[in-house]
């Protein structure tokens, strides 16, 4: 049976990241095409004083420019055809839908597939927008409007955990459950809002790829040792998927990821930690995705508030940046300390 687990769940992952390293020079040519790209580089507004971020603009004026967005399409169809493809493979094999080499079910990874699933398509749309030069929505949709999307998406959500699936309280390691009630939905709105936040990770060639395979890696390995094994091959599909991409990512990156990649990697993340009953751990696990996010509300807050910046630039991998360190430099010890933090709450989600 161990056998078998293993292979239902890193059947997948490979096929995944074949077919993202098929698809990806196609995906990549149709966006050159379309020159679906910001028509104007860099961030005019700024964050907090709307006074513009020079250090930004001058940094990343050339690759903004010149380098298209919608990469994260190359995830999204790798493991949308994955999933189709194993899903199908278990009509010729054991007459239908069986769990022996599929790995969409309803009691684990359909309510994980549709976040995927709706997670694209709000990025898409959002990207869409971002590279229209005029018209509604030119420039990309609001962040408001996308955080109320997230915001009411993850409240039906949390209904669903709350109601049918009885959850009303999260465990902590070492300690147990702890009772929330009725307040389980709003926490489960805050958590999903929080990650949707964290998209600002993807900045540098490589980095929120990197980071992002690292976190389904873990996550991966800890619903593999819950035995939640269609969990685990959901998990690893996606990190095959993102090193697919990744391939193509890291520098010079021939195209980014932005929302159509991340928000999708970001909402199903919150679903996985939830059903693993792990997302006390979700800011050790995630670790580099929460503290990047923190560092753009403190920047914000100390140019709203006290009316000067903490960091030369925000997030602080641009902060960084701006103090002369190498962009792979930067990357590489994001890798590292994420890899770090992602052990560490693995092994306390497996012993807690």
């Amino acid at each position: 049976m161990l056998e078998l687990s293993i292979f239902k769940v890193l059947i997948p992952a490979l096929f995944s990241f074949l077919l993202g390293i098929l698809m990806a020079p196609k995906i990549l040519n149709f966006l050159y095409k379309k020159e679906v790209w910001k028509k104007k580089a860099g961030n005019e507004k700024g964050l907090g004083d709307n006074k513009g971020t020079p250090i930004f603009n001058k940094l990343h004026k050339e690759k903004d420019v010149k380098t298209p967005r919608m990469g994260g399409l190359v995830i999204v169809f790798s493991v949308f055809l994955t999933i189709v493809v194993f899903w199908s493979l278990s009509f010729f094999l054991t007459g239908g839908p069986s769990g022996k080499t599929d790995f969409l079910s309803r009691d684990q990874t359909w309510l994980i597939f549709a976040t995927f699933l709706f997670g694209a398509i709000i990025g898409f749309f959002d990207d869409f927008f971002t590279i229209k030069k005029e018209g509604l929505f030119a420039g990309g949709i609001s962040i408001k409007y996308r955080l109320l999307a997230v915001a009411f998406f993850s409240f039906f959500i949390s209904l669903w955990f709350y109601f049918n699936l009885e959850m009303t309280s999260i465990k902590i390691p070492f300690y147990g459950d702890f009772f929330l009630g009725i307040f389980f939905i709003p926490f489960f709105i805050l958590v999903f809002v929080s990650l949707f936040a964290t998209s600002n990770i993807d900045g540098l060639d490589g980095l929120a790829g990197g980071i992002m395979a690292i976190i389904y890696g873990a996550y991966g390995f800890i619903s593999f040792f819950y035995d939640q094994i269609n969990i685990s091959a959901f998990c690893f599909t996606i990190c095959g998927s993102v090193l697919a991409f990744l391939w193509f990512n890291i520098p010079p990156a021939k195209f980014y990821m932005t929302e159509v990649g991340y928000t999708a990697l970001s909402l199903t993340l919150g679903v996985i930690a939830f059903l693993t009953d792990t997302v006390i751990l979700l800011p050790i696990i995630a670790f580099m995705l929460f503290f990047t996010e923190i560092t753009t509300i403190l920047q914000v807050l100390s140019k709203k508030f006290r009316g000067k910046k903490i960091f030369l630039s925000a997030p602080i991998h641009h902060h960084f940046e701006a103090l002369g360190m190498k962009h792979h430099t930067i990357v590489m010890k994001y890798w590292i300390i994420s890899a770090i933090f992602a052990i560490f709450g693995a092994i306390l989600a497996v012993m807690g």
